[in-house]
């Protein structure tokens, strides 16, 4: 697709266990932009990015991917979104390059040994792609799946708490890469309890308040 992608957020709500933790929630975000969702805990701020990704039900309101409905476009809009929960999700008994070549065969890409090679490097995993998970330090971990980003083609980002056990340098490296996606044209929406400028870019405010 060659349009320019951009995600709008109409009348949102959600309820979760009989409490509504938000309702009438708009945004609309443009490319080479990214929304901050703030809040206090356990107004909605994972339900909300859990709804973006499909993987929450929208009871009220809509997501619009590129002005058209994600509900009516879902394989489309799966290529195009790339989602790191505060959970790594990588397997223990595989290797680094394993989980790789998995997790990206699942958003149907295949990168070459190279590109993998040089990702591993630029977050400090130089020489880790033959190491089992299982070895690797929580905050090697965490690079792992980060690394994921750098190899996807997707256009919109949903992060979850992404500098959970990343060390100074390892956020300033996630936050550099968030900041090329947005210079090459994607989108990036995240959560965090530490706030980091990416590049230039001023983040795009969204405060959920309870209903």
């Amino acid at each position: 697709m060659n349009t320019t992608p951009s995600l709008t957020f109409s009348k949102l709500a959600c309820t979760r266990g009989g409490r509504q933790l938000f309702k009438n929630v708009d945004c609309h975000l443009e490319a080479g932009h990214w929304l901050y969702v703030a809040g206090a805990n356990g107004v909605g701020k994972t339900s909300l990015l859990r709804m973006i990704c499909g993987l929450a039900s929208i009871e009220a309101g809509d997501i619009l991917w590129n002005n058209t409905s994600i509900h009516s476009q879902v394989e489309a809009y799966r290529q195009d979104l790339c989602y790191l929960g505060h959970l790594n999700a990588l397997q223990e008994s595989m290797t680094v390059d394993e989980n790789l070549a998995f997790t990206t065969a699942l958003g149907g890409i295949s990168p070459d040994k190279s590109e993998t090679r040089a990702v591993l490097a630029r977050f400090g995993l130089r020489g880790r792609g033959r190491q089992l998970v299982r070895h690797l330090s929580q905050g090697q971990k965490r690079r792992v799946a980060l690394s994921r980003l750098a190899l996807s083609p997707a256009r919109l980002w949903v992060l979850d708490e992404p500098y959970v056990a990343m060390d100074e340098a390892g956020v300033g490296l996630l936050a550099d890469l968030i900041a090329q996606h947005l210079s090459d044209g994607g989108l990036a929406v995240l959560t965090s309890h530490q706030r980091v400028p990416i590049g230039n870019v001023p983040a795009q405010m969204l405060e959920l308040q309870a209903a």
